[in-house]
């Protein structure tokens, strides 16, 4: 027995190993993706995203687009969602029409507009099947200059218009008997990661509600998701929250930059819908091993962290220095 067990062990190591070197997310997306139900098992789904108009949400939109599924394309810009469902329609070569992508523009923040507008795209199509939260920004910044206000923007933005909008969803769902809410989080909410505490704190907020969710809801025909990404080719950097309200980071990403593209991204998020999987961590080698690591050995890695120091962990987040000089008025930066 004790071989048995030692032998399991070893297998277990090897597949996390194989994960490691091979798979740009954890083992189970990978073993769903290459195994599970492919993206057409969505065809005929109608599915309604947030964050719609650029990004991980556009990229989500059209993976899905190719396989036939219907959208509800939401976010602010109405010209960006007109360009999306375009591309769309064309991507699904003749398996969409005009009219199996609905285009909303709604500020999500703007929780009056939600029961509204899901409503509106119920009438639409006759119902819809799954909520695909998208719509967030990230942020650089220093704990202790953080403005109040920053952190009351950024709970608003990705935590409360989520939360608002998916118990609409959910009560949907109850009346027709089921459904599947999704949430597109970061592997900074699996974690804690440096210069971005507020960002960090609204998602690990969404992995409390969206957890106690799926506990509520065990056995009664709702899927619950979690995706969890690192870092990702969008504009997401550039549109970064900073310490201050109104303010944005204003970094772009480069094309030398270690990031997974937008496509595989939006492929990976439509694997995950379609297999309705628990929660996906999505992000290029080695951040899965780090995430894994950070979670299972917390003890060596906040003695790595002390070592290699958290300016380290930054650059290997944004493949960039930090630039936050104006908030070390005693620390020279490297």
């Amino acid at each position: 027995m004790f071989d048995f067990i030692v032998f399991l062990i070893i297998i277990y190591v090897i597949l996390y190993v194989i994960v490691f070197i091979f798979f740009d997310c954890d083992l189970e997306t990978g073993f769903y993706e290459k195994f599970g139900k492919p993206i057409g098992h969505l065809r005929g789904k109608v599915v309604f995203i947030t964050g719609a108009s650029s990004g991980i949400g556009e990229c989500t939109a059209l993976a899905l687009a190719k396989n036939g599924v219907k959208l509800i394309l939401t976010a602010r810009r109405r010209e960006e969602l007109e360009r999306v469902k375009r591309k769309c329609i064309e991507v699904s070569q003749n398996q969409l029409t005009q009219n199996d992508v609905l285009v909303i523009p709604m500020d999500v923040t703007d929780l009056s507009l939600h029961r509204k507008n899901w409503d509106y795209a119920v009438r639409h199509f006759g119902k819809v099947d799954i909520l695909f939260n998208n719509a967030g920004r990230s942020q650089r910044a220093l704990f202790e200059t953080i403005d109040i206000a920053v952190d009351r923007q950024m709970f608003d933005l990705n935590t409360f218009s989520v939360i608002n909008l998916t118990r609409i969803a959910v009560n949907y769902f109850n009346s027709v008997g089921g459904g599947h809410v999704a949430v597109v989080s970061s592997l900074a909410g699996v974690i804690g990661v440096p210069f971005s505490s507020s960002y960090d704190a609204t998602k690990h907020a969404v992995h409390g509600y969206f957890n106690a969710l799926r506990a509520e809801k065990i056995g009664r025909n709702l899927a619950v998701s979690i995706i969890c990404p690192g870092p990702t080719f969008t504009n997401f950097l550039s549109e970064s929250f900073t310490n201050t309200i109104g303010q944005k980071y204003g970094k772009n990403v480069q094309s030398t930059d270690k990031r997974m593209t937008g496509e595989r991204c939006g492929q990976l998020c439509a694997v995950i819908l379609a297999n309705k999987i628990r929660e996906s961590w999505v992000a290029l080698s080695p951040l899965i091993f780090f995430t894994y690591f950070t979670v299972y050995c917390p003890v060596l890695y906040n003695f790595i962290l002390k070592t290699v120091g958290p300016e380290k962990l930054f650059k290997a987040r944004d493949s960039q220095e930090l630039t936050l000089q104006e908030e070390y008025p005693n620390k020279q930066m490297d």
